[in-house]
């Protein structure tokens, strides 16, 4: 059953979480109470036809371990905590997902003044009526900043919107520790600018925590604000030479924040723009009969503003052929990420989507600043619900008509394909970012100096070994090659190839078939049969780090010395060498439901629609990897590198 309290929902809440189940929204509130209670019903019965996700597992950007990602791999399953988890694998995930089905098209008139769809975070949940909203808050996200910009913006006159903090919806999951945990910023910026309000040139914001900002620069303005208060945004167009932004909290003035010159602006128009952290908020572009509060004298609502003097912002792709993906294929600190942010700022009206755990943590930046910088929890918790989120981001991406660059290093063949399957009808590219090797070396030291970054030797080599160069065909329309070209990639490639295998274990220790441990060794190991590592033909590789504990997202690595590797650096043994090896039976962490509607506690108003979230159950490493937690998706196990 879900957790859902039926009852205390707004009749608006009712009918969104009957439209997401397909069911009719019609009727009085009794009705729609009694309707949603029987689908609930079914589902907490096996019975519910929700919308479906793609069964998208992603690894880690660095160590991407895919267990059953071909077919023919030879995985037969074995058990694992007293039951067949393994199973089904073979039979399941040799199969690519199906497609998602794609969002419903809703009508729409496009003349208004609302929340653009397109011009929005894809963790920002816009309403029916698109001119309210909410962020996802479920694990990871509630870390996570989620912008939206209006569809419609101004380049003279005197106009004006109010926006209503509705709620700051609870996130009790969140350590006390954490700063500022609801916190709406609201403005102005161009179209071109990123959702990340306030933290480039030409975007302006006024935060709750009393902070204005532009370029990244905070200053002390106003007052706070939080739950239930309206801020009202103006901007002057008609103040002289320079253009003017300020901002009012419940119907009183706080004076001039921004002033830009003319000149700069360059009769680009201004959007208005609503950065949000956990709270629910609501738009009055003009559209309801009567404002929050009176309007200073010479605004204007957006929405009245004549058609003809408002300009519309940048409109996505009309149908799925007209998307675009862009997979990064590469090694570590080889230039991928570098490639995808200069190329989507060529590139500004793709307005690409880039998905990637750097991407992530972006918009995990508190005043600006990258959390690394000040953050006092554990760091891999963090980036273990990074990995989270980017997960479900790369679900909700392939359902929505976007262009976007999927930035991981994806250099498994099984990877390439399954990561493809649930963009069908996309135009698909892969960009190979292969650099010599002494650039490779040389952009390794770069990275480490000036970011911290650390890949562990057994994890590089592990990936040279398996580095598939991607071929256009079933699932890729185009390859790319950035630097070397395919003739001498391919060279490199075959020689990261060798290099990568004669590093690793012996083939008969990889391709041990036995149940319990190897010759020599004191405690069994349960874990796959016929696999040396997560993919047939793959084998640990001995560690040059010692204690090693963790693993890496998108090149988030990090140490605290936990288990023991054994030689193999997969503590595959359990125990060896008379040191005691981890309980591979013991099942620890937090299980989800499949399936089960993700909701927020709003006590006695409701709840807001998280969406489907396929999660399945999480598990400590019985998988064969120090590096990973092994969770099971439709019923098919995977391993996810954090």
């Amino acid at each position: 059953m879900s957790g859902i309290n039926v009852k205390k929902l707004k009749v608006n809440e009712l009918k969104e979480e009957l439209q997401l189940r397909g069911l009719d929204t019609r009727g009085l509130k009794a009705d729609l109470v009694s309707r949603l209670q029987s689908a609930l019903e079914a589902e907490a019965a096996g019975e519910g036809d929700g919308p479906p996700i793609a069964d998208v597992a992603e690894e880690g950007d660095q160590q991407q371990h895919d267990i059953g990602g071909d077919a023919g791999d030879g995985d037969d399953g074995t058990n694992i905590g007293g039951s067949n988890l393994c199973s089904t694998l073979s039979s399941h995930r040799a199969r690519s997902p199906q497609p998602p089905a794609e969002e419903e098209e809703e009508d729409f008139d496009d003349s208004l003044v609302a929340i653009d769809t397109y011009n929005c975070d894809l963790h920002f949940k816009v309403s029916r009526d698109r001119y309210s909203g909410y962020p996802l808050t479920i694990e990871g996200f509630a870390y996570l900043w989620s912008g939206a910009r209006a569809s419609y913006g101004v380049n003279k006159g005197r106009v004006c919107f109010e926006m209503k903090i509705n709620e700051e919806i609870s996130v009790k999951h969140l350590p006390s520790s954490e700063p500022d945990p609801h916190v709406v910023r609201i403005g102005w910026s161009l179209d071109t600018c990123n959702t990340q309000l306030g933290e480039e040139p030409f975007s302006y914001g006024y935060g709750g925590t009393g902070k204005k900002s532009s370029k990244c620069k905070f200053e002390d303005y106003g007052e706070k604000f939080g739950e239930n208060d309206v801020l009202g945004c103006y901007i002057d167009f008609d103040s002289g030479e320079e253009v003017e932004m300020a901002f009012s909290k419940n119907g009183k003035w706080l004076d001039v924040a921004f002033r830009v010159s003319r000149e700069e602006l360059a009769e680009r128009p201004l959007f208005p723009h609503v950065l949000v952290k956990n709270c629910a908020i609501e738009f009055n572009f003009g559209q309801k009969e009567k404002p929050f509060f009176p309007l200073p004298e010479g605004y204007t609502f957006i929405q009245n503003v004549p058609l003809e003097n408002r300009m519309r912002g940048t409109v996505g792709p009309a149908t799925k052929a007209d998307c675009e993906l862009l997979m990064m294929v590469g090694l570590p600190a080889s230039g991928k990420t570098t490639w995808a942010l200069k190329h989507a700022e060529e590139h500004p009206a793709k307005k690409y989507n880039i998905l990637g755990t750097n991407a992530i943590m972006e918009k995990m930046k508190v005043m600006g600043l990258r959390r690394q910088k000040n953050y006092s929890g554990r760091w891999d918790v963090l980036i273990q619900q990074a990995t989270q989120c980017l997960n479900r981001l790369i679900q909700i991406a392939a359902r929505k008509k976007r262009n976007y660059i999927l930035d991981q290093t994806n250099v498994y063949g099984s990877a390439q394909r399954r990561k493809m399957r649930p963009f069908e009808g996309f135009q698909r590219k892969a960009i190979v970012i292969s650099p010599t090797d002494e650039d490779l070396k040389e952009r390794t030291l770069k990275r480490t100096d000036e970011e911290g970054k650390v890949v562990p030797d057994h994890a590089v080599l592990e990936m040279k070994a398996n580095f598939v160069l991607p071929e256009a065909g079933e699932f890729l329309d185009d390859v790319t090659f950035i630097e070397l070209q395919r003739e001498e990639a391919d060279t490199l490639v075959k020689q990261y190839n060798e290099e990568g295998r004669k590093a690793g274990p012996p083939p008969d220790k990889r391709f041990d078939n036995r149940q319990g441990g190897f010759r020599g060794r004191g405690a069994p190991y349960q874990r796959y049969d016929n696999r040396g590592g997560p993919q047939g033909g793959r084998g640990g590789y001995q560690s040059q780090g010692g204690n090693f504990r963790g693993g890496e997202v998108e090149g988030f690595w990090y140490n605290h010395g936990g288990y023991q590797q054994n030689r193999w650096g997969s503590n595959r043994d359990g125990a060896a060498g008379g040191q005691r090896g981890y309980n591979r039976n013991q099942q620890s962490g937090v299980s989800y439901n499949q399936h089960r509607q993700g909701q927020y506690n709003k006590g006695a108003t409701g709840s807001y629609s998280q969406g489907q979230v396929n999660c399945a159950k999480w598990h400590l490493p019985t998988c064969g990897s120090p590096s990973g937690i092994c969770f099971s998706v439709n019923s098919s196990p995977v391993l996810q590198t954090f």
